[in-house]
This record gives structure tokens, sequence and C-alpha cells, in this order.
């Protein structure tokens, strides 16, 4: 899963943060963003590793997991059946340790995995380490990939860099840039009801406390103001519009349900929480 697979709030933040809504520039997201994940890769891999691993619990193995709930591609089959993917050119947006992108190149694509955050980075980098069939890795930022046009036949990515960005329309029309036409363009990220009610796993988090509509990110800056964290909202609706904007038809919405026998909590995810509403969405689209 992506750098920024919910982001748990129970990890101990810069001290002295304050925290609230309000807007932020595109390039102090970034900045903001940046920092935070390169503080915050280790503590992040160490503690959700094994889960990304899939089945076999092992940290150093690759499995893509889609989500907290964890549905995994290799039975959604949401980029397409596993044997299509040989030989496709498949971009990971957001790859974090590249748990995804390794998985991809097990099945015959060609990847390129990229994440804003050098901290996430440098796991990727050991876990491919004398790998020759390595997907390639990438620092870059989500709204500015640097890819030719029409350069790939697949695009992904599993809570990565969606959450985080301000402006994802600028994203979908990045990725809408870099994709082949007919491409298929599958993201997940926080179910946006969510929004509405607290980060919290137990009957605290059942209670609505923000309004759907209020879209202005939540922030964490410090005294002097500077954002050292930040995670943006889209409805729905607005989901729909940016990918429809850029030029995408939209084919499915996937919300998860949360699996029975399953007991991992995750952050915000929980057992409890995820049998009564959904914590992710899953957007599957196809460049027209």
């Amino acid at each position: 899963m992506g750098s920024g697979e919910g982001a748990d709030p129970a990890h101990e933040r810069e001290s002295e943060v304050i925290v609230g809504y309000a807007e932020v520039a595109a390039s102090a997201a970034v900045a903001a963003n940046r920092g935070w994940w390169d503080g915050e890769a280790d503590a992040y891999q160490a503690e959700h590793g094994s889960f990304l691993a899939g089945p076999s619990g092992d940290p150093s193995d690759a499995d893509f997991i889609w989500c907290p709930e964890g549905l995994r591609e290799a039975t959604a089959q949401l980029l397409g059946p596993a044997d299509s993917l040989r030989g496709q050119r498949i971009l990971e947006v957001g790859c974090g340790a590249a748990q995804c992108a390794r998985w991809l190149v097990a099945q015959g694509a060609e990847v390129v995995a990229m994440d804003l955050s050098s901290g996430q980075l440098r796991h990727a980098r050991q876990a491919v380490a004398g790998d020759a069939s390595a997907p390639l890795l990438v620092q870059a930022d989500a709204s500015a990939l640097p890819l030719p046009d029409a350069s790939v036949d697949i695009a992904c990515s599993a809570f990565g860099a969606i959450p985080f960005v301000t402006d994802s329309a600028a994203v979908m029309a990045e990725v809408a840039r870099v994709l082949r036409p007919g491409g298929r363009w599958v993201f997940s990220t926080n179910h946006p009801m969510r929004w509405c009610m607290p980060d919290d796993p137990g009957p605290a988090g059942l209670v609505v406390e923000r309004s759907y509509f209020d879209r202005r990110p939540y922030v964490e800056v410090t005294p002097d103001g500077r954002p050292v964290y930040v995670e943006a909202h889209r409805t729905l609706g607005d989901r729909v519009r940016e990918l429809v904007g850029a030029g995408f038809r939209v084919l499915d919405v996937v919300e998860p349900e949360w699996p029975e026998g399953h007991t991992r909590p995750w952050g915000q995810w929980s057992p409890l929480r995820g049998r009564l509403f959904p914590g992710t969405v899953i957007f599957v689209a196809e460049l027209a």
C-alpha cells in the first residue's frame, strides 16, 4: 500500500502542533507531507509491513493490498485479470515501500513506482536490493509526474498521494496525461463519509461531528504557522467530477466491506466501524 495508507493519529506528532481545518497552498502541503512521511516511514513500515506482505506476514514479501479491510488485488482484479498484467507498463502513485509494485513485477508487468517521501523509498530500495527485475523507483510529486505523455498502460494507487494532495483534480489530469488511451486508473482512499467522524476506532468514532461538505483540509501547524501534516477531503461526487473532468469514464466504485474474521485494526479502521459503514472507497476508471 502506498505511503499514505491511513495516517495513524496515535503516532506521536511533532511537539506543540496546533490542529485545525484551513486552506493550505499546494506547495506547502507537499513540503509538509514529504517531511512527515520521511519521519514516519520507519514506524509505519514496522507497524504495517507484515499486513502489507499479505498471507505470508513476512515484511520482505510483497502483495497488493488495497486497504485496511484487506482486499487483495489477486482476488479483486480491479486492474484486470492477473494474467493480463504481463507486459503492461504500470505506474504506482505513492508506492511507499513498493509492496504493490513488487507484486505487479511478479505478475510480469514493467513497473514505475513513485513516492514523494525519500524515507518510504529507502524501504523500497532495501526490499529490492539485488533484484534485477525490480520496479523502477522514482521520487516525485503526484501532481507533476516525471513521465512522457501516453507512456503507461495502467496507473494505480493504494492510499498513496490522493488523501494528501490539496489539488486532487491536478493529479487526475496528470495521470490522464501519462496514460495511453483506454488505460485504466484505479485508486483507493479514505471513504469521504469518514470525514464527518472522529478518527477513533471505538464507539467515540461513531458520532458525526463535522459536515461532509466542509472541504477544508485537516492541517497540523507549528506555533509559527508552518504546516507539518495535511490531509484533504473530497466528497464522492467531487471525485467523480474530477475523474470525468480529466477525461475518464468511471467503471466502478468499490466500497469494501469489513470481512468476517478480520480483527486487525488500523488507526481509525476497526471491526466495530467497518461492520457499520465503509472506511475505504476504490475508484476504477478508464481513459476515454
